[in-house]
């Protein structure tokens, strides 16, 4: 026996070596691969760069968190705690697009050349000049490349009316909050303005807002029809919570809120669909589908919370050729199937 020792050994050490490799090629079908394509783009615009980090890191604290994907990352520990309080504090409980209608619902955003012309900008007497970044009053430009019939989200004088540009050639990204034109006077005015360098990932400056109460670009996060009609979307998704915390975790930078609760969603809290949870009702939407590449996303790269408005809010662009009733199929989706992200920056908040 003592000679058929070592013969044993090596056929167990070979019958290992293969179920190892077995198991790593499984593990890599579930796996997404490293985040490191060509990021989104808008008319050769790239929507922030791509993430360089390795497959499974925490969420990155920049603004290539957009485009990371976050299937492999562990959950965050508190994750059990921040979905209780979102539960228990009641409202909607499961996804919602808020965005179709025909177009009348979601956020519109515009392309406009290089050589747009400037227009003035004020800051209305309810703003934030002193956290804007273009606008008169505000240290930084007057103007900007903001035609006057640039479109505007919603279409009355209530709500967050969002103004969002793209300069080509430029790559820079213009976006207002409670936005209005002024054709007499040919200028804007607007509650707050932000400016972002699509191609840097930086953040926007600490404690500052911007069009979005995370102070995070509204952009990157919206939900487009051109990509869902490919069969690929391929970035985080903005998302609101009807009640976030005094708090922000990077590359967010500013709180929305008076309330100090603990595990209140925090702005730039980070959230995806559960594994077991997406590869049990992916066949829920059909190949073609446009709710389906929104699936796999929430999934891949899931949702950041940006802003303050109803429980699982998740917002695109508007048009008037998303199909309501095909989107609403995520409507069946439960909050309960997502899980909290760990994430690479720490919680900041003066409570």
């Amino acid at each position: 026996m003592a000679d058929n020792g070592p013969a044993v050994t090596a056929r167990s050490q070979r019958r290992m070596a293969g179920v190892a490799v077995a198991l790593a090629l499984a593990a890599a079908q579930l796996l997404p691969a490293c985040a490191e394509g060509a990021p989104p783009t808008i008319e050769g615009c790239q929507l922030f760069p791509a993430f360089s980090g390795e497959a499974g890191s925490p969420s990155t604290d920049d603004q290539t968190a957009w485009n990371q994907e976050v299937a492999a990352t562990p959950k965050d520990r508190r994750s059990g705690r921040y979905m209780k309080r979102i539960r228990r504090l009641g409202g909607n409980q499961a996804l919602h697009p808020d965005f179709g209608g025909d177009g009348a619902y979601g956020i519109p955003f515009s392309v406009v050349p290089q050589a747009e012309p400037l227009v003035d900008v004020t800051i209305g007497p309810d703003g934030y000049p002193a956290e804007s970044e273009f606008g008169a009053g505000t240290g930084g430009p007057a103007a900007a490349p903001i035609p006057l019939d640039a479109p505007i989200e919603g279409s009355g004088d209530d709500g967050d009316r969002h103004v969002v540009v793209v300069r080509e050639g430029e790559c820079d990204l213009w976006e207002m909050y409670r936005s209005f034109p002024q054709p007499a006077q040919a200028r804007w005015q607007a509650d707050s303005t932000a400016h972002f360098d699509l191609d840097s990932p930086g953040r926007h400056p600490e404690t500052w807002t911007s069009a979005d109460g995370a102070g995070l670009p509204i952009l990157p996060g919206l939900v487009r029809y051109d990509e869902v009609a490919a069969g690929s979307v391929e970035h985080a998704i903005r998302a609101t919570f009807a009640r976030t915390r005094r708090a922000y975790i990077h590359p967010a930078v500013h709180y929305a809120s008076s309330r100090c609760g603990r595990f209140l969603a925090p702005m730039g809290l980070r959230l995806r669909l559960k594994r077991g949870y997406y590869r049990e009702h992916r066949g829920d939407f059909a190949r073609g589908s446009q709710a389906r590449p929104i699936f796999k996303a929430l999934y891949r790269y899931g949702l950041i919370v940006a802003d303050n408005g109803s429980n699982w809010f998740l917002t695109g662009a508007s048009d008037s050729r998303w199909d309501d009733e095909d989107v609403g199929d995520l409507k069946n989706v439960p909050g309960r199937a997502f899980v909290v992200v760990d994430a690479e920056a720490r919680v900041t908040t003066p409570c």
